[in-house]
């Protein structure tokens, strides 16, 4: 069995350090911390060990999951941690900077241009007098330049403003 590199845990399965594509093995939940982003919580504190690691993919990954955290421990880590240079630069190669706006429907699956949508919950539309039903598949939405909580996409012929938090991505 392999293990993870960042936590220790057994069934791990490699997947690509970009943009260098090295390969380390992950466990689910890091490898859906690295796509997904990092939701706080006990499971983060392996980055504790895993940011000192001697392989530069391994400080990679902890680096850019520390900078996505919303976690004063992972800040403190941060500002402790010594990355050699050119590590570092691939380390920010991979963050996204604090400019992009990342949408993301209401499992936390990322939201592009073009991708299809389904309502979570009946909806009513200000100014068009209906109701936009749960269920309702929302096609070839567009993402909201501005707003990361925003996207657009039609729904009865009508072309209507919907947050994030009411679809999922079909």
């Amino acid at each position: 069995m392999t293990q993870c590199v960042l936590c220790k845990a057994e069934d791990a399965v490699p997947v690509a350090v970009s943009p260098k594509d090295v390969e380390v093995a992950l466990c689910a939940t890091c490898s859906a911390g690295v796509e997904q982003g990092p939701q706080d919580g006990p499971h983060w504190q392996c980055l504790n060990e895993a940011i000192w690691s001697t392989e530069p993919a391994e400080q990679v990954l902890a680096y850019r999951l520390l900078k996505r955290l919303d976690a004063a421990w992972a800040n403190d880590l941060l500002d402790i941690a010594y990355l050699e240079p050119e590590v570092l630069e691939w380390a920010e190669a991979g963050v996204p900077s604090g400019d992009e706006i990342v949408h993301r429907d209401s499992n936390g699956t990322v939201l592009q241009n073009g991708d299809t949508v389904t309502l979570i919950k009946a909806l009513p539309v200000k100014g068009a007098g209906f109701t936009a039903k749960q269920g309702t598949a929302v096609r070839k939405i567009s993402l909201e330049a501005d707003n990361a909580e925003h996207i657009s996409g039609r729904v009865e012929g009508q072309r209507i403003v919907i947050l994030t938090k009411f679809v999922k991505k079909s």
